[in-house]
């Protein structure tokens, strides 16, 4: 029996490639089961809809040879269990979601995928300072200059300072604590980012403790790092902010400014001017992820899961990326 094959269908016979796109469209800004409720469609017909809608958006992107990625990792589930996630940062969006861990082997897949050529033209590698990726990227992109992901960089900072201040807890009295329960938050914030309520408890607190003061205010110029534009400038400031731990007695700090001078050559590359890249796209790719994993309905399903991921950075199709008749 011959059954002829219509091109403006879907994969889905029941649709047409229109309406697949109007779900897919839909599905970019709402829950699933929200289209489902609206379009009067079965969940798992939803997302096989939007499953055709997002091939085609990546069918239309291609598969870049990017000059600089961006590598980290995401848990899908409790229990450590981990993907990597691989972007363009000239193009700003994710290229590949694979691995079963972030182990070396688990980031040798993403080479293999890409191939000798395409792997060969990447310039910049920005990363944590997690040794696995390392090694894997000094094994198959050694022309590749690695660059320590700054928000990275910062969390260590923040879990140092945080990691003070459960120390100045611990060894204060209990009226001299009061300054400091249930300020997490407000310590680790920036300054412009509280309210003015949160404004008057961080003033307090840093009034309250010299320690925490101390080291607030070293967390908070820290960031200046960034702003140099030649190694040697950036190290005499790095010198200069380690100077001012003496006497201080912030073990947590002087472990992390141990860990920086460890790890300088890939923190000194983002001064130099061909280097710079925008990192913020791995945070923001984070925060996208999590977002999509409370949304979304049937995310259990890990190639749909990575499908999202990819798709999500990209630009919505146009009606014209439709082959139905008008």
């Amino acid at each position: 029996m011959y059954v002829e094959r219509l091109d403006w269908l879907a994969k889905n016979p029941r649709f047409t490639q229109r309406f697949a796109m109007h779900v897919g469209t839909l599905c970019r800004e709402m829950t699933h089961t929200a289209v489902a409720e609206a379009e009067r469609l079965h969940a798992s017909t939803v997302k096989d809809l939007d499953t055709i809608y997002m091939q085609q958006q990546v069918a239309r992107a291609g598969l870049p040879a990017p000059r600089a990625i961006g590598v980290d990792e995401i848990a899908i589930r409790k229990g450590h269990h981990y993907r990597i996630v691989v972007s363009d940062l000239d193009r700003r969006r994710p290229i590949w979601v694979g691995g079963k861990g972030r182990t070396e082997a688990d980031f040798d897949l993403f080479f293999a995928a890409r191939g000798a050529n395409k792997t060969a033209r990447i310039e910049i590698a920005a990363m944590d300072m997690w040794k696995p990726f390392r090694h894997a990227l000094a094994k198959n992109a050694p022309q590749a200059r690695i660059i320590f992901d700054t928000c990275h960089i910062m969390r260590h900072l923040g879990d140092a300072l945080d990691e003070v201040r459960r120390r100045e807890y611990r060894r204060l009295a209990a009226k001299a604590r009061a300054f400091i329960q249930g300020q997490r938050y407000t310590l680790l914030s920036h300054r412009e980012h509280l309210s003015l309520d949160g404004r008057r408890s961080l003033a307090k607190l840093l009034t309250a403790n010299k320690r925490l003061n101390t080291a607030y205010l070293l967390k908070e110029s820290f960031g200046q790092l960034w702003s140099y534009q030649t190694e040697g400038w950036a190290r005499a400031f790095f010198e200069r902010w380690r100077q001012r731990l003496k006497w201080q007695r912030l073990t947590p700090y002087e472990t992390f400014a141990a860990m920086i001078d460890r790890h300088w050559e890939g923190i000194a590359s983002y001064c130099h001017p061909e280097n710079k890249v925008s990192l913020g796209l791995v945070e923001a790719l984070n925060n996208t992820i999590r977002v999509l994993q409370r949304r979304a309905y049937g995310y259990r399903d890990e190639d749909y899961l990575t499908l999202k991921i990819v798709a999500a950075f990209l630009p919505p199709l146009t009606r014209s990326a439709g082959k139905d008749p008008l």
